[in-house]
């Protein structure tokens, strides 16, 4: 998998926002509020997208609909693994105290987190 665009991670988030299928309308739709976005320019974003194995396509009539291949987990799984590495080198622990050293993790955060390592441990 490879790192996409801002672009087209933005086109990616409008289709994992409905069921499949998606039409490029659909996908105009939902990016509308974000900017004005030419049709031709979205149809080329999915065009790519579907070169690049993250949307398969199939022409029904005049309509051309979309489905997504990478889910928006996996996706964004793969981001976050590649910026931790990246920025924290893989340290988890570093990730978590630059955050923490802004003052971006609130109490509440802290209690989710403990909550969450309660729950890996007994796994």
């Amino acid at each position: 998998m490879k790192r996409l665009p801002e672009a087209e991670f933005r086109v990616m988030k409008a289709i994992w926002a409905y069921e499949p299928p998606v039409t490029s309308s659909m996908v105009m739709g939902h990016l509308s509020g974000e900017k004005s976005w030419p049709i031709q320019s979205i149809v080329t974003l999915l065009s790519r997208l579907v070169e690049k194995g993250f949307l398969r396509s199939e022409k029904k009539g005049k309509e051309r609909r979309y489905y997504p291949l990478v889910s928006k987990e996996d996706y964004l799984q793969f981001e976050t693994r590649n910026f931790v590495k990246q920025y924290h080198e893989n340290s988890f622990i570093s990730l978590l105290s630059t955050l923490h050293q802004d003052k971006k993790l609130t109490d509440e955060d802290l209690d989710d987190l403990q909550e969450w390592i309660r729950k890996r441990r007994s796994d």
